[in-house]
């Protein structure tokens, strides 16, 4: 895993950014694949979060993840989803301790935060969708509502495709240009006519930015650019393959 190091100097506080590294998946999910929503052997994938769980401390049952839909849905836990329990959103807030929280990405901003002083922390899955509906600042709401403080909390942006990997449409484009012209900044014209290049990472730092957290850092490691160390679901599209694996991003209180 990778280790921020804005987080590792809080106390209390224990997380991962972790790459496709160190499982036991085989082929396109080469091998640390924690994706439950994949077509990779599910034994594998089960056995691979028992492995994520150990890292941080807590059982592989208190690992908890949301069912990620592209929204701004976020949930607050305190163990482990019901069986029957609606677990669609794309971000996770808790002031629990033995639990894990986590979101999947192969390209999306995987966001975690803490507030070691409050003993709150969250995890979001940004996605230009979700970081453009609002997914940073209903996470921080939902941590505010736990008793975190802006001042106290700090944002960590974990591996996400870059700048240079991800071009768009025209359309996507006037999206942005519609909602607000000064995200305009956020895009670079491509090589292809009406076709732009969008700079997520820059867009989830100026969002939480705008949030008025108080420390937001960036790892600044590209998932598409990365191939041995990171899952892209953009260069598994480019690359024409039937699936691919999803890393982990998770933070726990200890």
């Amino acid at each position: 895993m990778i280790k921020a190091q804005a987080l590792e100097a809080l106390s209390g506080i224990d997380h991962g950014f972790f790459t496709r590294r160190n499982g036991v998946s085989k082929g396109i999910y080469e091998s640390l694949n924690v994706g439950l929503g994949s077509n990779d052997d599910q034994d594998s994938v089960l056995e691979n979060r028992r492995r994520v769980a150990a890292s941080l401390n807590v059982d592989a049952d208190n690992l908890v993840t949301p069912y990620q839909i592209h929204s701004a849905r976020v949930l607050t836990v305190s163990g482990p989803f019901d069986p029957e329990q609606n677990r669609e959103a794309d971000a996770l807030v808790t002031n629990t301790r033995g639990i894990a929280i986590g979101v999947l990405t192969a390209d999306c901003g995987p966001v975690l935060f803490a507030d070691a002083q409050h003993g709150v922390i969250g995890a979001a899955h940004a996605g230009w969708k979700g970081a453009f509906s609002g997914i940073l600042d209903n996470t921080l709401e939902a941590m505010f509502e736990l008793g975190a403080r802006p001042e106290s909390t700090v944002a960590v942006l974990g591996p996400t495709i870059s700048s240079g990997a991800y071009e768009v449409g025209s359309e996507f484009h006037e999206r942005f240009k519609e909602e607000d012209p000064r995200l305009c900044r956020f895009f670079k014209p491509s090589d292809r006519p009406q076709h732009f290049m969008f700079d997520l990472p820059s867009f989830i730092m100026f969002q939480l930015d705008r949030a008025g957290v108080n420390q937001v850092f960036n790892l600044g490691r590209c998932t598409y650019g990365e191939e041995d160390t990171f899952f892209s679901y953009r260069r598994t599209t480019h690359r024409r393959e039937p699936d691919y694996g999803r890393q982990i991003s998770a933070i726990t209180l200890i």
